[in-house]
């Protein structure tokens, strides 16, 4: 039997569990009122989609107000409000409930159940750790430095880099909201989060941790996986093949992708293609150029006719030009986790790469990305689905590695560590890990004009993770043509192809 996790979170200036203030959103017209109604009861309930939230108005109909401007059965009246500012009242509570809902959701499966198999006094701390750690998210978002620096300075000492998976994970969001905390502005300036000057400088330590994540993580491997799949099949019967790679494979320092696509290739039934081409998009064409000079020396020793060009470029400013297509080649793009950093506040920037690159007519565009949602408007919501969704990546990398193993420790610091700070901390252009649900991506592709091609090979797919022998716990799933390769039923990454 499942146990029963009950817990009621004491956030930030809520010291009466009956007395719920609302979130200060530093929205015009939002001030801060007491609801005097319990949380789990009385609030507005909604029903939270992967990525759609909307109120349920059969619920809303019991806390209506009536003709005589009183609410039913509640002495404290919705009507005590200006009337102006009724609407951003229910709204900054319905943030407030979602925020709670998330927590609820994230300390269940970051603390609780019998597959954690997690001592009492441990699953204790946890909480506790859990508790501190919404709290001082909360203060940051409230601009209250004072607060927020003492919760930050009890976290550094539970938040630990080398103890519990939650412990660990929980060390890199501190140091996201210490980020986060330095560059806030007073509460009554324009603008929450000021501008971060921090490049993206590619060092030993992060190359290593990368390097370790595919050596020893299911993630980018599934991604590789199913686009070769992918691939393989589109270029049946062709001679002349041409794959576009977006980030040139996250920048790993070995072409391992392309390896293994030039193998399938040269042993596939019939004839091998009469020329394989492959265009790397980057922003650094030196270590681009390396990636190509180790791949033309594989094709050699394969005997395969193949070609190698760089586009030194951002995403942003490809143009189909670039790429020097020839009609009588079929084309592919492919994306491992490089279309979110695109992804800004407005809809534009991204539909404005999706419409370039639809321009060169590709045969099949391979999408593999993060399958969560990391891009929400508001702050607290997106701390809480990031901390549930690391916590998971965190959990799985316990279960494959001891507890002092250095490379863990790599990659968490060095990897997921600035995924997170990145999410965070930062606001702007400056904040590019923007991660989506599958479904917000299916929208964004079909308004750019592509159409779906089903993902139809998801026995290939397990037998493909029990081949690479993971731990237990990883799991393989179709959504809607889409596969998902997920933790113990979290969702972690997903690939879908579009044509």
């Amino acid at each position: 039997m499942e146990p029963v996790l009950q817990w009621r979170p004491r956030l930030y200036g809520d010291d009466k569990s009956s007395e719920v203030m609302t979130l200060d959103l530093n929205l015009p017209g939002i001030q801060i009122y007491p609801f005097s109604c319990p949380i789990y009861q009385n609030w507005p309930i909604f029903y939270e989609t992967r990525n759609h939230k909307r109120l349920n108005q059969d619920h809303l109909m019991d806390v209506s107000i009536g003709s005589n401007g009183n609410t039913d059965g509640s002495t404290n009246s919705l009507t005590s409000l200006p009337r102006l500012q009724f609407r951003d009242h229910v709204w900054a509570c319905a943030q407030r409930y979602l925020t709670i809902a998330a927590m609820e959701e994230a300390a269940v499966a970051m603390t609780g159940g019998e597959e954690n198999k997690i001592k009492e006094e441990e699953g204790g701390e946890g909480m506790r750790l859990v508790q501190q750690l919404i709290a001082c998210a909360e203060a940051v978002a409230y601009r209250d430095k004072i607060y927020a620096s003492a919760l930050l300075s009890e976290l550094g000492v539970n938040a630990l880099v080398f103890g519990t998976s939650f412990q660990r994970v929980a060390s890199c969001f501190v140091q996201g909201l210490a980020d986060r905390l330095a560059l806030v502005q007073p509460q009554r300036a324009v603008g929450v989060v000021g501008a971060v000057a921090k490049a993206k400088a590619v060092t030993f330590e992060k190359d290593e941790a990368l390097s370790l994540v595919y050596e020893l993580c299911p993630q980018i491997k599934f991604g590789h996986f199913v686009a070769n799949a992918s691939i393989l099949e589109a270029f049946e019967g062709e001679s002349f093949v041409h794959v576009v790679d977006l980030g040139m494979t996250l920048g790993l320092l070995r072409g391992h992708q392309w390896c293994h696509l030039m193998q399938s290739l040269v042993h596939r039934a019939g004839q091998p293609p009469k020329r394989l081409r492959i265009t790397g998009v980057g922003t650094c064409c030196e270590r681009l150029q390396a990636i190509g000079d180790d791949l033309e020396h594989y094709a050699k020793s394969l005997k395969l006719n193949f070609e190698f060009s760089v586009v030194e470029c951002n995403l942003e400013n490809l143009k189909p030009e670039d790429f020097n297509t020839s009609g009588d080649e079929a084309l592919v793009i492919n994306s491992i986790l490089q279309l979110h950093c695109v992804v800004k506040e407005s809809r534009g920037a991204l539909n404005s790469v999706l419409q370039k690159l639809r321009e060169l007519s590709p045969k099949l565009l391979i999408l593999v990305e993060q399958d969560s949602s990391h891009n929400g408007p508001f702050f607290l919501g997106r701390f809480m689905e990031a901390l549930h969704y690391y916590s998971a990546i965190f959990d799985s990398l316990d279960a494959m590695l001891p507890k002092y193993d250095t490379r863990r420790a790599k990659m968490e610091q060095f990897y997921f560590a600035e995924e997170i700070k990145n999410i965070v901390s930062c606001e702007g252009p400056d904040r590019i890990e923007r991660h989506e649900r599958v479904d917000q991506w299916r929208r964004r592709m079909s308004r750019a004009g592509f159409q779906p091609a089903p993902v139809k090979m998801i026995m290939q797919a397990k037998q493909w993770l029990e081949k690479i022998k993971v731990c237990e716990g990883n799991t393989i799933v179709e959504d809607k043509g889409c596969l998902v390769l997920g933790w113990k039923s979290k969702p972690i990454i997903a690939a879908s192809c579009w044509k």
